[in-house]
């Protein structure tokens, strides 16, 4: 049995991916449904499925980051993303490990990345350079992104505050809403986490758990223990904060 999720955070496109690949692809079993980056990291790392389908421009982390760090969590996860744009290196994706899906996906491509994928599940190999090739491809291309967030407004009991994006430490989700942690102290947004992260630099913003996105200039430190989770010591704040194991990826620099 081939295993694979799919990421993507619009509802209907995703229904329509699935329902095209249980056309095309019967056989196939999707082991997860994902509406953002975090979760599909966290599908991989627990189902270590045969082929992950991601969405490049997610919430969050987007799908090349997801790759980038699943090649370390299931290096024998294949990718096939699915995009609305062609400037993240096509011929890249065409020469090697992975395979795309230009936007309205048909019938017939998808058809054609299944006999691909076919014939490479078993052995299975991840061409991480090729990987690290498309990250970096999006980090010199920020034109595509729209401009990140450089202030917020945020509650604090009756007084609204304005707090400058590079003065938080932490963001936490918090039920439907999101608190944002400063030097100072707490502060509550009144949008939830998954919005705001799609707002943010993803070069300053790293989420480290479904509940929680980090500001990497606040980081003092990080240690990783024996289970592959880690800890954040931070340089203005006197908690410290765990990094789910699927995500020790993103620090493996640091």
């Amino acid at each position: 049995m081939i295993t694979a999720i799919l990421a993507e955070d619009e509802a209907l496109l995703r229904k329509a991916l699935l329902d095209l690949l249980a056309r095309v692809w019967p056989e196939l079993q999707v082991v997860a449904e994902c509406d953002d980056g975090a979760s599909a990291l966290e599908a991989i790392s627990e189902q270590r499925p045969d082929i992950a389908f991601l969405d490049i421009r997610m919430p969050g982390l987007s799908g090349l980051e997801v790759a980038a760090a699943a090649a370390e969590a299931s290096p024998g996860t294949q990718v096939v993303f699915t995009t609305a744009y062609d400037q993240y290196a096509i011929d890249a994706f065409e020469r090697g490990a992975v395979d795309y899906l230009l936007k309205p996906i048909t019938e017939a491509r998808l058809t054609a990345t299944m006999q691909r994928l076919q014939s490479r599940v078993a052995p299975r190999t991840s061409d991480t350079a090729a990987l690290s090739q498309l990250l970096r491809e999006v980090m010199l291309h920020p034109g595509t992104r729209t401009e990140p967030l450089t202030w917020i407004t945020a509650s604090n009991g009756r007084e609204t505050r304005l707090i400058m994006v590079d003065d938080v430490a932490y963001f936490r989700a918090d039920s439907k809403y999101t608190v944002a942690m400063t030097a100072e102290g707490e502060a509550l947004l009144r949008k939830p986490i998954r919005e705001l992260a799609a707002m943010l630099d993803p070069t300053v913003f790293k989420q480290i758990h479904r509940s929680t996105i980090v500001n990497l200039r606040a980081v003092a430190s990080v240690v990783r223990d024996d289970t592959g989770k880690g800890t954040l010591r931070l340089k203005q704040r006197p908690e410290t904060l765990v990094v789910s194991q699927p995500f020790m990826a993103l620090f493996r620099n640091m």
